[in-house]
């Protein structure tokens, strides 16, 4: 950090964290709206850009409104959804928990939902009633299931501590790991074909519907983190001296579980389970304009948005057929934390 020895240079420094917060985000909306642009643009049919200005306004075939609209937009609101629903949840995780290596996972979320899903894909629970919506359904109750459950075990008589409720995480996710490998077991091939494909993540199947599915709870559930983004900043520097400071401990965790249990659930509800989201956004964005929740809160909505629109577009446009989105996120997200973890573990959280 740069010496300050007048107040002259404290109100430079001010200045110019300022200018270069409003520099990122400028920057991160610009991505966000390219990225949006040459989502719409790039697939089996190419689409230039003026096109997809005019199709925007109405105009264009119908063919190339029915690609544009009916196709790709549901698609791509669905990988912007996910993204920032993702990326928000790895944050606040890593905030309340104050561990760089957190995110929705670490709570055995993500695991509850893969759970969810290979019990309506396998044996068709609530199929009778909700049709092709009985996977989404399944995977988003079981997401609030597993959270139920962990918070249940973590809690004693003195309340709930992190690191219980971290250790709670851990082993309800493996039983419910165990249990979508015993539901793979005994599954037959095309079932099991099903499974495997729907842990991976994709947008492949999304359409409107879809996004209509999942925008309500994800919208909600960054609502209620977005709002707590100053108790987050006070818990993130330590939950005795935010207690101090006036901050209900437990109920803006129990809020920001709850939080991140909607995003969660709604995002593997059209998406299936797709990981490193949560790890990679936050910390670029941490290491960009430091641990402030007023800014981090915002850039992670919109560069989760990019992040996943971005990576979607390569998995159907750089090979030559459309891979799951899982796969490309793990593969850049562990050399990615393995160099963070490496060379900027100190940066990260000062």
């Amino acid at each position: 950090m740069t010496e300050l020895s007048s107040l002259d240079d404290l109100k430079h420094y001010h200045f110019s964290k300022k200018k270069r917060s409003f520099l990122i985000i400028a920057l991160t909306v610009l991505a966000l709206f390219l990225t949006f642009m040459a989502t719409l643009m790039i697939g089996n049919y190419a689409v230039s850009w003026n096109d997809v200005i005019g199709i925007l306004m109405g105009g264009g075939t119908s063919a190339e409104r029915q690609i544009i609209m009916d196709i790709r937009m549901p698609r791509l609101l669905c990988a912007a959804l996910v993204g920032a629903a993702l990326s928000l949840s790895g944050l606040a995780m890593q905030s309340l928990f104050k561990n760089p290596m957190a995110s929705p996972s670490i709570l055995g979320i993500s695991s509850g939902a893969a759970f969810g899903a290979s019990l309506a894909i396998s044996f068709g629970i609530g199929a009778a009633v909700l049709g092709s919506y009985s996977i989404p359904f399944m995977a988003f109750v079981f997401c609030f299931v597993t959270m139920g459950a962990v918070y249940i075990i973590a809690r004693t008589k003195y309340g709930v501590a992190t690191v219980t409720l971290l250790l709670a995480g851990v082993a309800v996710g493996a039983f419910f790991n165990g249990l979508v490998s015993l539901v793979q077991y005994i599954a037959d091939e095309e079932t099991l074909a099903a499974i495997v494909y729907w842990t991976m993540g994709s947008f492949n199947k999304c359409v409107w519907d879809s996004f209509y599915l999942a925008v309500v709870p994800v919208v909600l559930g960054i609502a209620i983190i977005l709002f707590r983004s100053r108790e987050l900043n006070m818990i993130s520097a330590g939950e005795e001296q935010a207690a101090n400071m006036g901050v209900n401990v437990k109920l803006t965790r129990i809020l920001v579980i709850t939080g991140t249990s909607l995003c969660v659930g709604g995002s593997v509800a059209i998406s299936g389970t797709i990981g490193f989201v949560g790890l990679i956004v936050p910390h670029i964005f941490r290491m960009l304009v430091g641990p402030n929740h007023k800014l981090l809160i915002p850039l992670c909505i919109l560069g989760g948005a990019a992040f996943m629109m971005g990576i979607d577009t390569i998995s159907k446009a750089a090979f030559s057929v459309s891979i799951p989105v899982g796969i490309l996120t793990s593969l850049l997200g562990a050399p990615f934390f393995i160099y963070v973890m490496k060379t900027r573990k100190k940066e990260m959280w000062e």
